[in-house]
């Protein structure tokens, strides 16, 4: 008995009694919805997630690929996160109507603006397809045939599986490919912006206190989404006409309290909660460190240049806003992480792991899994390494870097797939760039290519660095690149990959700027992509095995699947935690942060005069309590990327936070949940509405909503 009370602290998913956990909504019933109304919850879990009459499931899309967002009222207005509108919200602005700086209201459905490419997806309903996914798999031999007959089947059964004309069938991996789930979805196209504040309340404080609490930032936007006469998804065209959800959901004010119930819907993108010991070593010690230094320097290059001009603030807005993200949740990752001594429970974790398969007399099937484990990531560790410095400096943060990469990848199109391919892509990319180069200033590329070529040249494993890029000074290549290369501008680059395929090859690889890129992705490409996908294949085929052997020796747990951007229910309490000795930190934050951390004219610290004012006149309308207006509240809900922008709910299903963020010490919730210490974070729907309506002015929008207030007292 007492083995399992300490296996139960110390299980991989670290979860106390009914916290922690994402959990799929078609599965709640049994153990889910016993352990949420123990929690207080008052509905039941086919009102969250039904295919037979509308549900809480039908209101939340996935918003853009990226968030999450909510269906706030019968006429498909739909609430998110600031951050989630932002591109849109900057691809509207401009210096003379700079919708990021003063916001932008609609205050009649005429003023609603198109954005073009974006989309919101519904989950129509959710299937266990597993034994289908897996026909004919077992006698196949080798992994990669294994996984070849897996794709296949999966691509058959999207094609075939019954829907309707215009839903889509996606099917998704869970438990490290030991189950598999489809989704029918149906896919919205015409998507409008109906409201944002100015980034001032939308993204107060954003860097400094990004992962952190308390928080002070009103981070929300409002879309609203056109469907066809028949209520059908349409591309956009001004005959389209406002959605008809099939639920929306009310917003209560009534008020919020520590130990409430909460839960919350979304589609959280990646989790590795069941990583090895080994695994969990490499990312503390190796792989966020070298992320987070390779993002700091990118970072201090941007803000530089943001900070002194206005219209490079615009253009890098969103770019710097998204970096930014990353690299401040490694480093609380790595602190909590280390914090929790997660790499030694897990060990400990493991020596039970390794005992269950002793007793059940499994050593055949399951002995060897942590020595494999050891073995691989031993192995793996320099390619991993050198893949996250590739990754990072050419895929993400050197912009000349990255598109000197997809003309590369134009190249090893010509040499494996002929001429027709090259020119097809040629196209194609000539197209695309315009827009990319709409974001591009050399000024700042050649700053942050001069110091990550550095970093680059001097810490990237020395036996796989090209030749051609040791011990280089960064300051004169960088010089050389931005002179020389046609990579610097469109029209340059439009020039570059004009004329026949032969011409244009010649000029590619006389081009200083590519033959950089062109050393360093054929060093990757040759030393280091194929033997890291080889261990890394082994490792996915331990990680499999291993996740079905948690499942088999602990029936009992609550083993939840890693997120995959799927729809998911987590739910917790309200509740403040402990970041360190002698300090706590209450759930609630208030309108008074924001003028306790008010700068004028700061880049981040700011606050437009009629909130402050509002603030002064105590002028909270319905929404303020006691003279104070609830900003931002924090939970145990255990949520991740793609959550953002998800409706935090009370107990009876009503909208009361809308999430954004999670806190620094709890941001290794993606590898090691800790109730004591991982916290969502949400604005308060009092905060979302009180914006809106007394600041904004924007009664239309109020009007359309179901708003239940506090209850009178008789």
């Amino acid at each position: 008995m007492k083995l399992i009370k300490i296996f139960l602290f110390l299980f991989v998913v670290q979860v106390s009694a009914q916290q922690g956990g994402m959990w799929i909504p078609s599965l709640l019933k049994g153990m889910n919805e016993d352990e949420m109304k123990s929690l207080g919850m008052k509905i039941t879990a086919e009102q969250i997630y039904s295919i037979n009459k509308s549900s809480i499931k039908d209101g939340v899309p996935q918003f853009d690929k990226k968030c999450t967002a909510e269906v706030i009222s019968d006429k498909g207005l739909i609430l998110t996160n600031h951050h989630c509108g932002y591109d849109a919200i900057q691809n509207h602005s401009t210096v003379e109507h700079d919708y990021l700086a003063d916001g932008y209201w609609a205050y009649k459905m005429e003023d609603e603006l198109p954005n073009k490419g974006m989309i919101v997806s519904f989950v129509v309903r959710i299937e266990d397809v597993t034994a289908k996914v897996l026909d004919g798999v077992a006698s196949v031999v080798s992994e990669a045939d294994k996984q070849k007959k897996i794709q296949d089947n999966i691509a058959n059964l999207t094609k075939t599986l019954p829907k309707e004309n215009w839903e889509e069938n996606v099917i998704k991996t869970f438990y490290n490919g030991n189950q598999y789930l489809l989704f029918v979805t149906e896919t919205f196209k015409d998507i409008r912006l109906v409201g944002a504040p100015p980034s001032s309340i939308g993204k107060f404080a954003d860097v400094t206190d990004n992962w952190v609490w308390p928080r002070h930032t009103g981070d929300f936007s409002l879309f609203r989404i056109y469907a066809d006469k028949d209520n059908h998804p349409a591309e956009y065209s001004p005959d389209n006409v406002p959605y008809k959800p099939k639920y929306f959901f009310p917003i209560s004010i009534k008020g919020l309290k520590e130990n409430d119930f909460t839960m919350v819907l979304g589609y959280p993108g990646t989790t590795q909660e069941y990583l090895p010991s080994y695994a969990v070593e490499q990312i503390v010690n190796n792989s966020d460190p070298a992320k987070i230094k390779i993002r700091d320097v990118t970072l201090k290059v941007q803000n530089e240049f943001m900070r002194k001009d206005k219209a490079i603030k615009i253009q890098y807005a969103a770019k710097n806003a998204t970096i930014a993200n990353a690299w401040k949740k490694w480093q609380g990752e790595i602190k909590g992480l280390k914090r929790a001594n997660a790499i030694a429970a897990k060990q400990k974790f493991e020596k039970e792991f390794q005992e269950r398969v002793i007793k059940s007399g499994k050593q055949a099937e399951y002995g060897s899994l942590l020595t494999d484990f050891e073995k691989n990531y031993a192995e793996i560790k320099d390619y991993a390494l050198a893949r996250d410095y590739f990754n990072e400096i050419v895929g993400t943060n050197s912009e000349i870097l990255n598109v000197g990469y997809k003309l590369y990848q134009l190249e090893q199109l010509y040499t494996n797939k002929g001429e027709q391919a090259f020119n097809d892509r040629r196209g194609t990319l000539i197209t695309g760039l315009n827009e990319f180069y709409d974001e591009f200033n050399p000024a700042v590329n050649q700053k942050v290519f001069e110091r990550l070529i550095d970093i680059y040249s001097k810490e990237y494993p020395k036996q796989f660095l090209p030749g051609s890029l040791e011990n280089i000074n960064g300051e004169n290549l960088a010089n050389e690149v931005f002179t020389k290369s046609q990579l610097v501008s469109y029209n340059k680059i439009k020039e570059l990959l004009t004329g026949d395929t032969k011409t244009v090859l010649e000029k590619l690889n006389n081009d200083k700027g590519y033959q950089v890129i062109k050393a360093i992705a054929d060093a990757h490409i040759k030393n280091v992509a194929p033997k890291y996908d080889e261990i890394n294949l082994r490792n996915t085929t331990t990680q499999r095995t291993y996740m079905k052997a948690i499942l088999e020796l602990f029936p009992k747990g609550r083993i939840f699947p890693d997120a995959n951007s799927t729809l998911r229910v987590t739910y917790g309490k309200i509740k403040g935690y402990k970041p360190s000795d002698a300090v706590f930190y209450e759930p609630f934050s208030y309108l008074d942060g924001v003028i306790e951390k008010y700068i004028p004219g700061d880049y981040e610290f700011d606050a437009p005069k009629k909130l402050i004012d509002l603030y002064y006149a105590k002028d909270y309308g319905v929404y303020g309590v006691n003279g104070r207006m609830p900003l931002d509240f924090i939970a145990t809900n255990h949520t991740t990327g793609g959550n953002s922008g998800s409706p935090a709910l009370d107990n009876k299903g009503n909208l009361i936070g809308l999430n954004f963020d999670r806190v620094w010490e709890g941001t290794m919730s993606d590898i090691y949940y800790s109730p004591d210490i991982c916290r969502n974070i949400m604005v308060d729907m009092r905060y979302v509405l009180f914006i809106i309506d007394k600041y904004a002015g924007a009664e239309n929008l109020i009007k359309e909503l179901k708003i239940i207030s506090k209850e009178k007292k008789k």
